[in-house]
C-alpha cells in the first residue's frame, strides 16, 4: 500500500494520543506476576502490547510475539519464573535481534532456557520454575529492556535481586520508569548505589491502575506544529503528566528550543491533564543533543532539522542499529531522497552540516517495517507540499490511529 499525504494550512485541534506502550507493557507483566485479575485501565491498543496481552491470556505453547522487541525481552524473563514450558518466537527480523545477554543473565539465576535456532537469538525454549535470585552483574550499555525484564521478576525471587550495572548506563529513564511502575504495584525496589539496583523479595500487590498516554507519540505533533510555523495554530492532548516518568517527556524541553511552548492544565505534576502546544517563532543556528536517554525521538529530529535548515550533531544513537531496522542507515537513505546528505560515525553519532544532493522525484519514503519511519516522515508534507509513504500500515505497532488522527485535523491521505 502507498499513501500520498497532503497537508492542511492550519492546525487547531484536540488530538487523541495512544496510551503509553512502555507503561502498558510493564504494567501487564507486573500485573500477571501479581496474579492480578483486573487488567490495567487505558491499555495501549498497539501491536506490541497486544501480543503480550494475548500471550498472558491464552498461554499457548508457542508464543509468537511478531516484531515486538519489548515483548520478546519481557516475556523471556516472565516465562522463566512462571510454571510451564513454552517456545518464544517472532518475525524473521526478530530472529536476527540479539538476546544472549538477557538469556545468560537469567541462566545465571538458574533459568532453563535453550536456543531453538542460532545461539544468541530467538526462538527460545523456556521451562519456567521458581528461581532463588541473588546478585547479578550486567553491562549498563545494553538495551534497558534487558535490565527492566530482570528487574520486574526480582520481587518473585526467593532472595530478591541485586543488579550491578557495569560501565556506562544508557536509557536510564526507562530503568527509572520500570522502578516507578514496580513501586506502584507494591514492590520495594531502588537505586541502592549509582550503579546498583536492589529489589526486595516482596511480592507485588494487585491494584487498579490507570496508564498515562504516550509522550513519544506526542513528538510527531510537536514536529507538525514546528514545520507549520504558524503562531495561530495550536494542538491539545489529554492524558499526560507534567511530572511524567516517561523518558520521552523530554520532548517538551527539546522542542522548546525550536519555539514550541507546552502548557499544562493542572496544578499537580502527577495529575493527568490536558496539554496545549503553541508556536512561538524561534530559530537555532545549530542543534547538538545526546539522545542516550531518548533514542525513540532521534528519527523525529533527524527528519525535522534539515527542513528548518538547522545543522545538527546527534550522539547516543548506538541502540538505533538494533531496532526494527537499522535506523541510522534507513534515515541516511530516506533523507537523501529529500536532498539532504547525512553522515554517521562510530555507530552512535549522526551529523548534518548543510550538505545537499539532488532530491528524488517523486519522493517515496520506504518504512522498512519500522513504525517510526512512517510517523516522522508524514509531517514533512507541511513543508514539501506532499509526501508518499510505502507500507504505511506499520504504524499499528505503536499508534494504530495515527492516520485517522491526521485525517481528522485536515490532512488528505490518498491510498494507492
Amino acid at each position: 500500500m502507498l499513501y500520498t499525504i497532503t497537508p492542511p494550512k492550519q492546525l487547531s485541534a484536540k488530538v487523541a494520543l495512544p496510551s503509553s506502550k512502555s507503561i502498558s507493557n510493564r504494567a501487564l507483566i507486573i500485573n500477571a506476576l501479581a496474579k492480578g485479575k483486573l487488567l490495567p485501565d487505558n491499555l495501549s491498543e498497539c501491536d506490541d502490547t497486544d501480543v503480550i496481552k494475548r500471550a498472558l491470556r491464552d498461554n499457548p505453547y508457542e508464543i509468537d510475539i511478531k516484531a515486538a522487541g519489548t515483548a520478546m525481552r519481557f516475556m523471556t524473563a516472565y516465562l522463566s519464573v512462571t510454571e510451564g514450558e513454552h517456545i518464544l518466537t517472532g518475525t524473521e527480523r526478530m530472529k536476527q535481534r540479539p538476546i544472549k545477554i538477557l538469556v545468560e543473565a537469567l541462566q545465571f539465576l538458574g533459568a532453563e532456557i535453550a536456543y531453538e535456532g542460532e545461539e544468541g537469538f530467538p526462538p527460545l525454549r523456556i521451562k519456567g520454575k521458581p528461581l532463588k535470585g541473588g546478585k547479578l552483574e550486567i553491562l549498563g550499555n545494553v538495551s534497558s529492556q534487558y535490565i527492566s525484564a530482570l528487574m520486574m521478576i526480582g520481587p518473585t525471587l526467593e532472595k530478591g535481586l541485586e543488579i550491578k550495572l557495569l560501565g556506562d548506563i544508557i536509557s536510564r529513564p526507562y530503568i527509572d520508569l520500570t522502578l516507578y511502575v514496580m513501586r506502584e504495584y507494591g514492590a520495594e525496589a531502588e537505586w541502592s548505589d549509582v550503579d546498583t539496583l536492589t529489589i526486595a523479595p516482596k511480592m507485588y500487590t494487585e491494584r487498579e491502575y490507570m496508564i498515562e498516554n504516550d509522550w513519544t507519540a506526542a513528538s510527531y505533533w510537536y514536529e507538525m506544529l514546528t514545520l507549520l510555523d504558524d503562531e495561530d495554530s495550536t494542538i491539545t492532548f489529554s492524558g499526560l503528566k507534567n511530572g511524567s516518568q516517561q523518558g520521552d517527556s523530554a520532548v517538551k524541553y527539546i522542542f522548546s528550543l525550536l519555539g514550541i511552548k507546552t502548557i499544562f492544565d493542572a496544578k499537580e505534576k502527577d495529575e493527568l491533564c490536558d496539554v496545549t502546544l503553541k508556536r512561538k517563532h524561534r530559530m537555532l543556528p545549530r542543534l547538538e543533543y545526546d539522545f542516550t536517554n531518548q533514542p525513540d525521538l532521534v528519527q523525529t529530529m533527524i527528519s525535522l532539522c534539515p527542513l528548518l535548515n538547522i545543522p545538527f550533531k546527534f550522539s547516543g544513537l548506538s541502540s538505533l542499529k538494533f531496532k526494527e531496522t537499522d535506523r541510522i542507515e534507513a534515515m541516511k537513505v530516506e533523507m537523501a531522497k529529500l536532498g539532504y546528505v547525512m553522515h554517521d560515525a562510530d555507530n552512535s553519532k549522526m551529523v548534518w552540516d548543510g550538505e545537499r544532493c539532488e532530491p528524488s522525484e517523486p519522493i517515496v519514503i520506504n518504512t522498512y517495517r519500522d513504525h517510526r519511519m512512517a510517523m516522522v516522515f508524514a509531517p514533512l508534507c507541511l513543508r514539501l507540499g506532499e509526501i508518499k509513504i510505502n507500507d504505511p500500515e506499520v504504524v499499528s505497532k505503536s499508534y494504530p490511529q495515527y492516520w485517522n488522527e491526521l485525517r481528522k485535523v485536515g490532512f488528505t491521505i490518498i491510498e494507492e
